[in-house]
């Protein structure tokens, strides 16, 4: 199977809502919701696209012809590229119900797992969601990262307790969903968080915890001042708040402000290994992709997963090697040029 029947699997059997583009850039969808679409407008998601497009990359081949490693270590675990897949939630709803939640995370975490990657799973209103999630991580040996919704503080205990017991090497919680709807109405009330509540909650995590939804240099400061081992640059793929600016623009003050005392990871429209290669050379340490990873499980299941990881895969590599970097300790600022 390739890429190119994974994607035309996926259109077979994926809703209106989601079009399964070719490229997935946010035009499409827009501000479908329910759908992959983004709020508002859906300005915000298309700008994460093409923020990484404006970007290119500087050719150099005079160098010692070697092979490329792209594995990278993160929290002690070494990964055979440094993408995830990233949390999606509510997949029935979004995009069709061929998979639920449950089926969706029991899929992607082993598929990513045999990969050599590892993936984030999301969380929802229905606490099976999560459950199920801690068993797929529990049978892949502790490789995933749930992630976590800003719950109030009793919730997110019960639900620390219960991923806590499947060993993962990680946990996150996003707190850019506290813009969800389902979440702004959850009683007791679900939401931002005080620097003061996020460190209650990373000392729960007892292990590495990762705050997703970071866009400024200020929010990464108080994510990092509240115990946090890693942040994650995202805007929840433009889901929550409209004419936000793209990951891709605040990611290099961000790594100024705190990279080399946490890892600093990002999403929002990499689509490629040559839009990992980029966030890689502003600084950051890893990303996450989600919706394509959707298209894989929806077009061809484990199969579909390994097929996207190895394309993803090949053309980091490739770009690495065509820029001058046989490690990914090599890349640095010069390998890219922007106008």
């Amino acid at each position: 199977m390739n890429y190119d029947e994974v994607v035309k699997a996926a259109r077979a059997c994926i809703g209106d809502s989601c079009k399964v583009c070719s490229v997935c850039n946010g035009m499409g969808c827009r501000n479908r919701i329910p759908g992959p679409g983004a709020k508002g407008v859906g300005d915000t998601a298309v700008r994460n696209y093409q923020k990484w497009q404006e970007i290119r990359v500087n050719m150099d081949t005079l160098h010692e012809n070697v092979p490329v490693d792209t594995s990278c270590t993160l929290f002690g675990r070494t990964f055979r590229y440094p993408f995830f897949a990233g949390p999606v939630g509510a997949v029935n709803m979004h995009y069709s119900d061929k998979y639920d939640d449950l089926a969706y995370n029991n899929v992607l975490v082993d598929a990513c797992a045999k990969a050599g990657i590892a993936a984030f799973t999301g969380d929802g209103m229905n606490p099976k969601i999560m459950e199920h999630a801690a068993e797929a991580i529990t049978a892949a040996g502790g490789v995933g990262v749930p992630t976590i919704k800003p719950w109030n503080l009793q919730t997110v205990q019960e639900k620390m307790e219960l991923v806590k017991k499947a060993g993962p090497f990680a946990i996150a919680m996003d707190v850019d969903a506290a813009g969800l709807p389902f979440l702004k109405n959850f009683q007791p009330p679900a939401g931002s968080k005080t620097v003061d509540e996020l460190r209650e909650i990373a000392e729960m995590a007892g292990v590495p915890f990762l705050v997703k939804g970071i866009m400024t240099p200020n929010a990464a400061r108080k994510a990092q001042e509240a115990g946090a081992a890693a942040i994650i640059v995202s805007n929840h793929g433009g889901r929550v708040l409209d004419q936000c600016p793209a990951t891709a623009e605040v990611l290099p003050g961000i790594v100024e402000a705190v990279g080399g005392r946490m890892k600093v990871l990002v999403d929002g429209g990499i689509r490629s290994g040559v839009d990992i290669f980029k966030a890689l050379v502003l600084g950051a340490d890893g990303v996450l992709i989600a919706r394509p990873f959707v298209t894989a499980v929806y077009g061809g299941a484990a199969e579909g997963v390994q097929c996207y990881v190895d394309r993803l895969g090949a053309e980091l590599a490739d770009t690495m090697a065509m820029c001058g970097a046989s490690t990914l300790s090599e890349i640095s600022g010069e390998m890219i040029w922007r106008s």
